[in-house]
């Protein structure tokens, strides 16, 4: 019987339980869980209770400062990395150089100079690196890629991709440390990151210009006093303010919520419950987008984070016809619920327009889990023992460089108000 792989997970957030429940449950005789690492203890203590739950033994700790101890003395054979977003760059490289794989949570980066010490760091170490985009492995998702391989619809030569993140959903990227730009890369970069990746694989091809706009148009206080609001508060837990508000988020009547943030901002003084209409948010809310493939292919991509429902609309244009996709995705809160519930597919519909025959639709089974049966899958592609996928699902360095990568550009673009080439980014 071959060795288990061993594995030591950084960032022990809302995250980071998908990667240590498997490991513990599902693949635990390929893969073993040997340590994490947080800058707050109480998170990791609250990670060994739920993985003692599911029958496993705690792992040792370790706190952020002592990270290269804890490589030197686990010895793991990757490190899977579940971070806050600008941090991903420091455990990423400095895993790889001390002679680990590693296995990171979307974004790889939030900005174009720690994407570079990612790229440099992977070229000077040889060491393998995988960005997790689960969204590639949603069936219907890999379903557009396999229509377009196929040549259903010709040469694809635009998309109009359009997604929404409802008032529950999107609005948890504005209680937490997201809505600073310097944490996340805002949404285009923290969010956007999936969606910039999916028309990357859908098309084969990589972006070349990028032009967007975005502004903050609905969170924060100044919309919210244009609206009328005149109660406010800086967080919900202990505010009467926050009682009727449909956009507080209540930790301490959610078990999980409390025990991994509430009971554990006496460490570090992190607030898993601002008021997304509160002062200091720095992200946008509304985005547009337009951006030149390599293959000359053109996309217009919209997101915006207070839609009444979750999911997104897309269609592809094509010398033979076109292709639409409509999704729509259960809405939740990280943390918060069953994580199998995330992304899950509510109702999805398939259309294939030819342009000299009547249109039809193309069915797809759902599977159980997560984006729509997608996370079982990425997980086994992860610490199974997958099977040859003609899909390419498995997401590089590169892939993960260059979903950021327009998001990035989009980020300068809206400081700018120029358009920006990729190219000048970053050196491959």
């Amino acid at each position: 019987m071959s060795r288990r792989k061993t594995y030591a997970l950084v960032g022990t957030g809302g995250r980071a339980s998908f990667f240590y429940k498997a490991l513990v449950s599902t693949f635990k005789e390929t893969s073993q869980l040997i340590a994490f690492c947080d800058v707050n203890q109480t998170r990791m203590d609250h990670a060994n209770k739920v993985i003692g739950e599911l029958g496993a033994e705690p792992v040792p700790t370790f706190k952020a400062h002592e990270f290269d101890r804890m490589i030197e003395e686990m010895k793991p054979d990757t490190v899977i990395v579940t971070s806050v977003d600008r941090t991903h760059h420091k455990y990423i490289i400095r895993a790889m150089q001390l002679g680990c794989d590693v296995i990171t949570e979307k974004p790889m980066t939030v900005d174009e100079e720690k994407c570079q010490a990612i790229l440099d760091a992977v070229k000077e170490t040889g060491q393998n690196l995988r960005v997790t985009f689960n969204y590639r492995y949603s069936p219907h998702n890999t379903k557009i890629r396999e229509l377009i391989m196929d040549g259903t619809i010709g040469d694809v030569h635009s998309v109009h991709f359009e997604w929404l993140l409802n008032t529950k959903h999107g609005a948890d990227y504005f209680r937490r440390w997201h809505r600073d730009k310097r944490n996340s890369g805002g949404l285009l970069v923290h969010k956007s990151t999936h969606h910039f990746d999916l028309v990357n694989f859908w098309l084969g091809t990589q972006p070349k210009t990028v032009f967007a706009l975005g502004d903050l148009m609905f969170y924060g206080r100044e919309n919210a006093e244009k609206r009328g609001v005149t109660e406010f508060y800086s967080r919900a837990y202990g505010s009467k303010a926050a009682e009727n508000d449909h956009f507080a988020l209540h930790m301490d009547k959610n078990p999980n919520l409390k025990a991994m943030y509430l009971d554990a901002e006496h460490e570090d003084g992190y607030f898993r419950d601002q008021s997304v209409f509160g002062d200091g948010i720095n992200i946008e809310d509304t985005m547009g987008v337009m951006v030149r493939y390599e293959n000359k292919a053109l996309l217009t991509y919209n997101l915006y984070a207070y839609a009444p429902w979750e999911g997104f609309r897309v269609a592809f244009n094509g010398t033979k016809g076109r292709i639409e996709m409509d999704v729509v995705e259960a809405s939740y809160v990280n943390s918060g619920g069953d994580q199998a519930l995330e992304g899950a597919v509510k109702g999805k519909k398939i259309l294939v327009h030819p342009i000299f025959e009547p249109p039809y639709e193309v069915k797809v089974e759902e599977k159980k889990g997560g984006h729509g049966g997608g996370d079982p899958v990425l997980l086994n592609d992860l610490f199974g023992t997958p099977d040859y996928d003609r899909f390419n699902r498995a997401a590089s360095h590169v892939d993960g460089a260059m979903s950021i990568l327009t998001g990035i550009a989009g980020n300068r673009s809206i400081r700018t108000g120029l358009p920006v080439q990729v190219a000048d980014l970053v050196r491959f």
